[in-house]
């Protein structure tokens, strides 16, 4: 039975192609869903370097906020690239998209995001929030990963206002308005 008491219509549930845990089936979810098989089935990455649903939490002026990094590629044991999908424009999705991988790992900034929508990308470069390479297919395979590993740098992103500026950044670019008072932050996990 479709639910639609909420602004997420769930269909159900359906299975993670990556860990096999059981989800709510929601249109994003299918569509998070759909970058995993890309980034392992046709990008030529394997199941055990992505890393699903990693979260980042926030708090200020009393707005607590998680953020959602649907998944991080991980190579040789060190974060390469996050993966962040939101609806409609990506150019919205950019500085939260950078924030968060420079704060995810407290040892280094990790190097790359990706933004999509499921229909576009972009790749970013996160030490100056550069656009690399737009288009799904700029997305790196595998084989063009390992070639980016040996180009940039794990440096560490330490600097105590620039992550306290990074933190507010995820804060209010992924405060879910239309969420508030519902269940749908749930929905994330």
């Amino acid at each position: 039975m479709i639910d639609t008491s909420g602004h997420h219509i769930v269909y159900g549930e359906l299975r993670d192609y990556l860990t096999g845990e059981v989800l709510a089936d929601t249109d994003d979810e299918r569509i998070r869903q759909d970058l995993a098989r890309l980034l392992v089935e046709r990008l030529g990455y394997g199941k055990h370097e992505l890393e699903p649903r990693l979260t980042i939490d926030t708090c200020y002026n009393g707005i607590r906020t998680r953020s959602l990094i649907e998944l991080a590629v991980r190579l040789d044991g060190r974060r390469l690239f996050i993966v962040r999908y939101g609806p409609g424009s990506l150019i919205t999705r950019e500085k939260a998209a950078i924030a968060a991988a420079r704060l995810l790992e407290s040892d280094y900034r990790i190097p790359l995001a990706v933004v999509t929508n499921g229909r576009d990308a972009e790749l970013l470069e996160t030490a100056r929030g550069k656009v690399l390479a737009t288009g799904m297919d700029c997305i790196p395979d595998r084989g063009r990963a390992t070639t980016l590993a040996g180009e940039y740098a794990l440096e560490p992103f330490a600097d105590p206002e620039k992550r306290d500026q990074a933190l507010r950044i995820l804060n209010v670019f992924d405060q879910e308005v239309c969420c508030f008072g519902n269940s749908c932050l749930n929905d994330a996990r």
